[in-house]
């Protein structure tokens, strides 16, 4: 039985309550590569290992057969994203908001689009 990569690493990404546009941020990438990666049943083990170690999550649980927990922990040291900011809390809440209020409104006009080309 093959192991849908994207299938597990969703699933704990939603578990543990993380947005994906905080996953999208952290890792460097836009929301869709995240939603992309949810979908591939075979992903880079160097893309899970970034996805966990901004989570803060070992993947080596899940999927053994790519990881030891001593991949992670060395990773958990290393990296801090969230430290590594110069921006004040509030203007980094604001930055996100306005960027995630921006990404929303675009997919709704782009649903929108698809709606008016399926029905002309």
């Amino acid at each position: 039985m093959l192991i849908h990569h994207g299938q597990i690493i969703e699933k704990v990404v939603r578990r543990n309550g993380h947005s994906i546009s905080d996953v999208a941020r952290l890792t460097n990438v836009n929301r869709r590569s995240v939603y992309n990666w949810f979908n591939q049943q075979q992903l880079k083990p160097e893309i899970i290992y970034r996805i966990g170690c901004v989570i803060n999550h070992d993947f080596s649980v899940e999927l053994p057969q790519l990881f030891t927990s001593e991949d992670f922990q060395k990773g958990f040291r290393k990296t801090s994203f969230l430290n590594n900011s110069t921006d004040q809390p509030e203007d980094l809440y604001n930055k996100h908001y306005w960027k995630d209020k921006y990404i929303d409104l675009l997919e709704r006009y782009n649903t929108l689009l698809l709606h008016q080309v399926s029905v002309a």
